[in-house]
């Protein structure tokens, strides 16, 4: 019977300027097989695999799925079937778990938005019955591991043929290891062929068929995995014979005084922590995630508040935050590189030396010449492969991040060095590099902490073992004991009960997770609503009268219209500053459309006119952003002086009373009540079901939260900003006709004030700045607030300068408030 390939590369190259990322590589996966694919970071495996996903075209060469050329297809990829697991998730963090898995199946595969999250939590079932992710809370409040789970389950959703897993273990503990092996296996059972990318040598052996080494852009074969022992594919990636992964361990003496002293230190997610280090002595920590080692070095480091006594050779020193601990010789390297431990978008320069740049400072100024120097000779030191010190660290591989990040460490004369991960997502030769330089420096005197969840790196480098459980170092290796069987075992069988939050430690938690929430914006500004207007109310009679509630109201619809149009644009990370002079626009435009005894077929041609001016201006700004690449802020407010003027030469000066009775009609009142008002409110309800009730409203959302991941889930993002502007443009041409009701007559700068209202009203209500969160009723809240205050500072006959600061107040504590109580909850 012939074989049935699944994914077949066939002669596939590809150049990027002044490389070769692949030259003429073949890779196949047949139907029922797993197929591992190792090299060194930057041999062309994310190449490879991007070429395969539609993601790159090849310059030559050619990609097929069951049998269907999809070369540079990523939609047909896509669906003949093939899916990947990254090695950094593709999930839009501001996104619930079940929305993300939504997004991430094909269209004919998703549930009804109502059944979405019964459908999602089925999925998370089956991969675990006892899972602990509930399918509706946001991801950005879910751990590594779990977001890592997240992003396989979403995958299996798709029932995929082909599965890509790129170093799919990093975050995993032990058990969702085996899950997940058993699930590849049961996978293959059914036919699917599976690509298996990984860094663990070891774990490829046990998993793959077959395996398919890349080394500097080159395929150095694919050979049955039987043929092959765990040094053979070693040598293949590497070039040569590796003897040892590990360099050899120094006889540690005994020093009367430790270089570091830690004793009876406490924290958030551990207490009472004894531990010293002696002077080149490297000290490792296990344990399984959550059980207090990555929160000790939090502590420790000053990132999170800690109590107890820290000494440093011998003189106890304070833990408040990083930058004094730095100062005081204790340096740190988190764990994710990406996001904590680099500046991705600066130079391997400024990379190397922001912490040692008095090293290089001649009379306090940094000397260029003397930092590149530096630079440089880390650079051949570390064996680093970048084009140049100039170049951006972001675009190496990450074995050359890591090691100019450890370079840059080891490069500030430090007295101990903390490092979380030091080999994650690292290839074989740099992970063998990392060690030796690690050894050698201890044998210089610096002392290490390691945290890693690899029993067998933490044996290999160790010469001691702390392991965590439950906040407590509860045992403690040494020696010969320091082996990667007792590691495993000591962390499986610890047992220690952490000490109880007391209530006000746990009511603390759930506030600032309530805050973080999509309700807390809502909430909150509905209750200072409620509270100033009950002050208002007793300190003068009249506040509460219908007619003064009915004249505010009047003035929060049009300001609650355009908030809503601000809030599109928020929820993708735009802005609009044009709102407020297209407002004014509409005005003028009404001023010779709607005048007295003007015909019904004129005002027609007025209203088609308006239209025409929303999507106009809509288009202009999104073509601003989105083809020309301009900042939002830029395009918009040259949006801003373009329809100004075009206003002015219409109308130098307030012209064009408005027809009384298109007056009356825009201000028609319910009891008290204004129309307009209850219209605005309608619109933000409606508007709020949609964003977060329809698969529409969910793009929109994951677009802003994530670009990236919304692009790989065949979100298009030119469609979602085209969508986003011409919607605020409508709503602020909507806003303009409410705001006709209250300026009667044709003004060019009528509607100038609520550009920077419209903006703060969003945020009040729970806007990011940033995109992905924010709701149309916080819009319309906001604006009901902003207004009132505006109102009740005339009532409590207070100056325009309190009114201002009432504002700004408001403003600032509801952004720090929000901002804060999600850094938080992130953090935790």
């Amino acid at each position: 019977m012939a074989e049935e390939f699944r994914l077949r590369v066939e002669g596939v190259s590809k150049r990027f300027p002044g490389v070769w990322a692949l030259r003429d590589v073949s890779f196949d996966v047949l139907a029922g097989e797993v197929h591992g694919l190792v090299g060194e970071n930057g041999a062309g495996k994310s190449t490879l695999m991007g070429i395969a996903s539609g993601a790159l075209a090849p310059d030559e060469g050619a990609v097929s799925v069951n049998g269907v050329d999809v070369s540079a297809d990523p939609d047909l990829v896509r669906a003949r079937g093939l899916a990947i697991v990254r090695q950094e998730p593709a999930l839009m963090p501001d996104l619930s778990v079940a929305e993300n898995i939504y997004l991430g199946v094909s269209a004919e595969r998703r549930p009804r938005p109502a059944q979405m999250n019964a459908w999602a939590q089925n999925l998370l079932r089956q991969w675990d019955p006892e899972i602990a992710i509930d399918a509706g809370q946001r991801v950005d409040l879910m751990n590594a591991q779990q977001r890592f789970i997240i992003e396989i389950v979403k995958a299996l959703a798709g029932e995929p043929t082909v599965l890509v897993l790129d170093e799919p273990t990093e975050h995993m503990m032990s058990e969702d290891v085996a899950r997940l092996f058993d699930r590849i296996r049961a996978l293959t059972r059914k036919g699917v062929g599976v690509v298996y990318i990984s860094h663990r040598i070891r774990e490829v052996r046990s998993i793959a068929d077959r395996v398919t080494v890349l080394r500097e852009g080159q395929s150095q074969g694919s050979h049955a995995m039987e043929s092959l022992t765990e040094k053979d594919i070693v040598a293949l990636i590497v070039g040569k014979a590796v003897d040892h992964e590990f360099p050899k361990k120094e006889v540690q003496r005994t020093i009367q005084q430790p270089r570091l002293q830690v004793t009876g230190l406490s924290g958030e997610g551990f207490s009472d922590v004894s531990l010293s280090i002696q002077p080149g002595e490297i000290l490792g920590l296990a344990g399984m995630d959550g059980q207090g080692k990555r929160e000790f070095v939090a502590g420790l480091v000053g990132l999170t508040t800690s109590r107890g006594n820290v000494t440093l050779d011998g003189v106890t020193i304070g833990t408040g935050n990083t930058a004094q601990t730095a100062a005081q010789g204790i340096q740190y390297l988190s764990g994710s590189r990406h996001r904590d431990g680099m500046f991705g978008d600066l130079s391997v320069r400024e990379n190397f030396s922001y912490r040692s740049l008095l090293s290089v400072a001649r009379g306090g100024i940094v000397s260029r010449e003397a930092e590149s120097a530096a630079a440089g000779a880390a650079v051949r030191s570390y064996d680093i492969k970048t084009p140049g010190v100039e170049t951006r660290i972001g675009s190496l591989s990450g074995g050359n991040q890591q090691k100019v990040l450890i370079a840059g460490i080891l490069a500030s004369d430090p007295k101990v060095v903390i490092i979380d991960e030091p080999t994650q997502g690292v290839d074989i030769g740099a992970r063998v590099f990392i060690y030796q330089a690690i050894a050698e420096a201890a044998r210089s005197g610096i002392s290490f902490i390691i945290v890693s969840s690899d029993a067998g790196e933490l044996a290999g480098i160790c010469h001691r073992v702390a392991v965590f459980s439950s906040g407590h170092v509860v045992s403690e290796l040494g020696g010969d004991e320091v082996s990667e069987s007792a590691i495993i075992s000591a962390v499986l069988t610890s047992g220690s009960a952490r000490k109880q939050q007391d209530g006000a430690a746990r009511l603390g938690d759930q506030l600032v997770k309530w805050f973080a929430g999509n309700w807390a914006p809502l909430v909150t500004v509905t209750g200072i609503i409620l509270a100033l207007g009950f002050y208002a109310g007793i300190s003068n009679e009249f506040y509460l009268t219908p007619r003064s509630i009915g004249g505010m109201l009047t003035l929060v619809a049009a300001l609650a219209m355009v908030a809503c149009g601000q809030q599109v644009l928020m929820l993708i990370g735009g802005i609009d500053l044009s709102v407020g002079p297209l407002m004014g626009l509409t005005s003028v435009v009404m001023s010779f459309f709607f005048v007295k005894d003007m015909p019904v077929e004129t005002q027609l041609v007025g209203w088609l006119l308006l239209l025409a001016v929303a999507v106009m201006v809509g288009v202009l700004n999104w073509a601003l952003v989105d083809p020309l690449g301009m900042h939002p802020m830029m395009a918009t407010l040259a949006t801003f002086m373009l329809l100004q003027s075009v206003s002015l030469v219409l109308r130098p000066t307030p012209m064009g009373m408005i027809d009384f009775d298109f007056l009356d009609t825009v201000n028609t009142r319910w009891a008290f009540l204004p129309v307009a008002a209850l219209l605005a409110l309608v619109l933000a309800l409606v508007m709020d079901a949609l964003l977060f009730r329809s698969g529409l409203g969910i793009k929109l959302r994951g677009f802003g939260s994530r670009a990236d991941a919304a692009r790989v889930a065949g979100i298009n993002p030119r469609m979602m900003r085209l969508l986003a502007y011409v919607g605020c443009s409508t709503l602020s041409v909507a806003a303009g006709v409410l705001m006709i009701g209250q300026v009667g007559i044709g003004d060019a700068m009528s509607g100038n004030d609520y550009t920077l209202a419209s903006i703060a009203a969003a945020v009040v209500g729970g806007a990011s700045l940033f995109g992905g969160r924010g709701s149309f009723v916080g819009a319309f809240l906001g604006a009901l607030l902003i207004t009132q205050v505006n109102v009740v500072t005339t009532f409590l006959n207070l100056t325009d300068g309190w009114r201002s600061v009432l504002l700004g107040v408001m403003i600032v504590v509801a952004v720090a408030a929000y901002s804060r109580a999600r850094k938080m909850v992130v953090a935790a």
